[in-house]
């Protein structure tokens, strides 16, 4: 090159050397001689026509690499932490096959009716279905609709918004009515144990802000999770701090984030499902409290029958999964279908005073210290008035109650009471018509 173009031109040729190798290292050269000898018979200097070549070359590489990063980013995104278990991966045992743990699948099903609960926690031995309940119900709950493209999941009905959406509508840059919406599947997120306080709340993304020049937030794991299932296993090992972040959400409702000079909220009503072993760490009395229904599976002692009829469905499980869930899938589809329904009876539920009293009272009985026990077996109670097409919540509703609510608060983690070991509820409130006579 330095014989064709000259002495004059050696810091261009080291230039063109340096690019040339950059460029193939990133991409294939495409013909460097044929362009040098192009530029020849142009009259250019070729050492000028090379430089442009590589540089070109140089340059598509390099948005190559932006664009493998970008797609890394959102594969990340939407990884481990986030999993739609109704779209993609393994088949889920349906919650209808377990055998036995009536009481723990009575709490989740009317967890999926009425997310203001407070969520479930499952205590029990190794090997005693905790897990695979967890995932069996949120196969159960019905589609949601969100506005599309909506990394907090908002709910277009609710009037709730995100910060970022709210300063948009209050500064009147759009208008919510007019938004595009979707319907996606609910989400079901895992915690991990060793999350860390920004993936739990989310954080500035710093690669994306100095990239664009503006602060990103990225999103946390509570933010996918609203309005889905979040599920937290081994919640007697997750760190105190970690654990009382993640009950202070769910009990206000909304995640408030305050760093690196950003100020963030949005709303965070998951369904909470909680799994421990009680052999390993006993869970905090703090976090039971918090937590709406609190039992046990091995409170309810299992028949030799019933152990064989589950090994059984294990092994038919492992060996053919869609056809088990296709043999329990008229019973699944009724439950989701039963969801759907009592989540509309659920909005005109209401409990009289003397109901409430009746909670109260029984709230005394057993010990039960603050007033979550009563609150929470309130909205038990409507749930499972809803659940069996109710119109008014009756007597068998406030016992349901008492069992997932009360009694455990008063007493260590364990089974629900006998019916005649708790006082008669009050009688319901007669009917509309017979009152106004």
């Amino acid at each position: 090159h330095n014989r064709e173009c000259g002495k004059s031109c050696r810091p261009s040729c080291i230039m063109l050397v340096l690019l040339h190798a950059c460029a193939a290292a990133l991409q294939p050269a495409t013909a460097p001689a044929r362009t040098v000898a192009a530029a020849s018979r142009a009259g250019r200097p070729a050492c000028a026509a090379a430089t442009s070549d590589a540089a070109d070359r140089a340059k598509a590489a390099l948005d190559a690499m932006d664009a493998d990063v970008s797609a890394a980013e959102a594969a990340s995104a939407a990884g481990a932490a986030f999993t739609n278990l109704n779209a993609a991966g393994p088949s889920v045992f349906p919650l209808a096959a377990v055998v036995g743990q009536e009481a723990i699948k009575t709490a989740l099903l009317l967890c999926g009716v009425n997310p203001r609960i407070g969520g479930v926690v499952i205590s029990g031995s190794r090997g005693t279905a905790k897990s695979v309940m967890a995932r069996a119900v949120h196969q159960l709950l019905p589609p949601i609709e969100v506005f599309k493209d909506s990394p907090f999941n908002i709910d277009p009905e609710s009037g709730e918004y995100d910060s970022f959406l709210k300063a948009k509508i209050d500064a009147g840059e759009i208008d919510p009515n007019a938004l595009e919406t979707e319907v996606i599947d609910p989400p079901f997120v895992q915690v991990p144990l060793d999350v860390l306080e920004d993936r739990l709340l989310g954080a500035v993304d710093v690669e994306k802000s100095v990239r664009t020049g503006e602060t990103v937030f990225e999103p946390g794991l509570l933010a996918r999770a609203h309005r889905g299932v979040l599920y937290v296993d081994d919640i007697n090992l997750l760190d105190e701090s970690t654990s009382n972040l993640l009950l202070e959400a769910l009990s206000t409702g909304y995640v408030t984030v305050e760093r690196e000079g950003l100020s963030v909220r949005h709303p965070c009503r998951p369904l909470l499902i909680a799994t421990f072993n009680p052999e390993e760490a006993e869970l905090r009395e703090h976090l039971m409290d918090r937590i709406g229904v609190c039992l046990s599976a091995d409170a309810e002692p299992v028949t030799g029958d019933d152990r064989l009829e589950a090994v059984n469905r294990a092994l038919e499980f492992s060996r053919n999964p869609p056809e088990v869930v296709q043999r329990f899938d008229e019973t699944t589809e009724s439950m989701r279908t039963s969801i759907i329904f009592a989540r509309e009876y659920l909005k005109s539920m209401k409990l009289e005073r003397a109901q409430q009293k009746y909670l109260c009272e029984e709230a005394v009985r057993a010990g039960v210290q603050g007033h979550r026990g009563e609150l929470f077996a309130i909205e038990v109670a409507r749930a499972n008035a809803a659940l069996a097409g109710e119109e008014r919540v009756s007597s068998t509703d406030l016992q349901m109650g008492v069992r997932l609510c009360i009694a455990p608060r008063g007493t260590q983690i364990s089974a629900p009471p006998e019916d005649d070991l708790m006082q008669a509820p009050p009688p319901p409130p007669p009917p509309m018509d017979q009152e106004d006579e």
